[in-house]
């Protein structure tokens, strides 16, 4: 048996002379709990919040998206249909993307035409999105447009008015005049379905064919970017591999990029976000742990007698000052433990019955996402542990103020 430890257990679960000190150990204990809970609650959280939003964008993200390094559009040459053919690739689409007009009977809006080939929905997922309609490029040999949300309501578009949608696009080297018909090319589409990811996304862009873009936008056999999608058998690190053997065969002139990097930014105000709150919520943890030191060093002066007897039976100040270390790891231990297990609890709770919701419609989910992650868990449980070890040894320091002499 470890007498320290017997010893230290003993002087918190006892009667004091004082019932101050008892006090001051329960709101300890309440601190650190409450502390520990809202780490745990808050960093779950703000995982599945991360998780979500990365979701949203890896609707418009594919696996892999080629781009011209210098300029805005290019022309694909056979490197182009080595890529097609590789067996790793499942679908690929070339793409063209602009800034345009959009008119819906007297309703304009600035927005982005994308232009996507048929195959463009198993890339981007976009077809289960969709909060109305269908998503259609193509009816009757007819040309249709899948339309943002956003876009859909600044128009206020709808799809059972049968109203094409006119879309306006400057001509490529044309002088400003007064006459909009000389400055620009019109074209008008059926939108044949609505989606909503998120708001960036939502206001801007407008799907079309292809063929719809190129001659909108006078294009010919130039693309904006082409997008690739992956076999979904393979692993992070192989598609990581045939990132790089698609940078090989296209040289410097082609920048290539895999969903993380197309999200580099967004990743990075994620991590430090996370960091961030992390780090707030520690230094709250530091505050209430000079509970902890209050409480051990009231504790050290009641027991001051009992010091002095244990000096008398041959006790060394090593021995003594574990008895008070053990203390307020106690403390601070048990302060975890019980957050930890309000945490999880309100967690799982929030995961079951969905005790926090957004308002209807403001997001692609209705109620507070939670992800739960080991690692997460096992950081928080060593930070507390190791701010209740730091609390206590400041007070503990006072003990080695004591002549502890064995006796001979």
């Amino acid at each position: 048996m470890n007498v320290e430890l017997f010893i230290a257990k003993r002087y918190l679960l006892s009667k004091k002379k004082r019932n101050v000190i008892n006090i001051i150990s329960i709101i300890s204990v309440i601190g650190v709990a409450t502390v520990t809970m809202a780490l745990i609650v808050i960093l779950s959280v703000f995982n599945g919040f991360d998780g979500m939003v990365k979701s949203m964008f890896n609707y418009f993200a594919p696996d892999i998206k080629i781009m011209p390094a210098k300029g805005k559009s290019f022309e694909a040459d056979a490197r182009f249909v080595k890529i097609k053919n590789l067996s790793q690739v499942s679908y690929y689409s070339e793409v063209i993307e602009e800034n345009v007009l959009l008119q819906y009977g007297d309703k304009q809006h600035i927005g982005k035409i994308k232009g996507v080939e048929e195959n463009y929905k198993y890339i981007s997922g976009l077809d289960t999105a969709l909060t109305e309609g269908e998503f259609a490029l193509h009816k009757d040999e007819l040309s249709y447009a899948v339309i943002g949300y956003g876009v859909a309501y600044y128009l206020s578009l709808s799809l059972i008015n049968e109203e094409p949608l006119t879309i306006w696009a400057p001509k490529i080297g044309a002088k400003v005049s007064m006459n909009p018909d000389k400055d620009f090319v019109r074209k008008k589409i059926m939108p044949s379905g609505v989606f909503s990811i998120n708001q960036e996304f939502d206001v801007k862009y407008v799907i079309t064919p292809i063929q719809f873009a190129r001659e909108l936008l006078d294009y010919g056999n130039k693309i904006s970017f082409v997008e690739i999608k992956l076999n979904e058998k393979l692993s992070e690190s192989e598609k990581d591999k045939i990132k790089l053997q698609i940078k090989q065969m296209l040289g410097s002139d082609f920048e290539v990029k895999n969903r993380y990097e197309q999200q580099q930014f967004l990743n990075q105000i994620m991590n430090s976000e996370k960091i961030a709150i992390f780090l707030i919520l520690s230094f709250i943890l530091i505050i209430a742990s000079f509970n902890i030191i209050g409480s051990i060093t009231m504790l050290i002066i009641e027991k001051r007698e009992d010091i002095e007897t244990l000096k008398s039976m041959g006790a060394s100040k090593q021995f003594v000052s574990k008895i008070f270390m053990y203390s307020g790891w106690l403390i601070s231990g048990s302060g975890a433990f019980i957050g930890f297990f309000l945490g999880v609890a309100l967690l799982l709770a929030q995961i079951q019955f969905s005790l926090v919701t957004f308002p209807i419609n403001s997001l692609m989910v209705t109620a507070y996402p939670v992800e739960m992650q080991f690692w997460d868990f096992i950081f928080v449980f060593v930070i507390v542990l190791l701010i209740g070890f730091l609390a206590s040894i400041f007070p503990v320091k006072r003990i080695l103020n004591y002549n502890f002499e064995p006796l001979s």
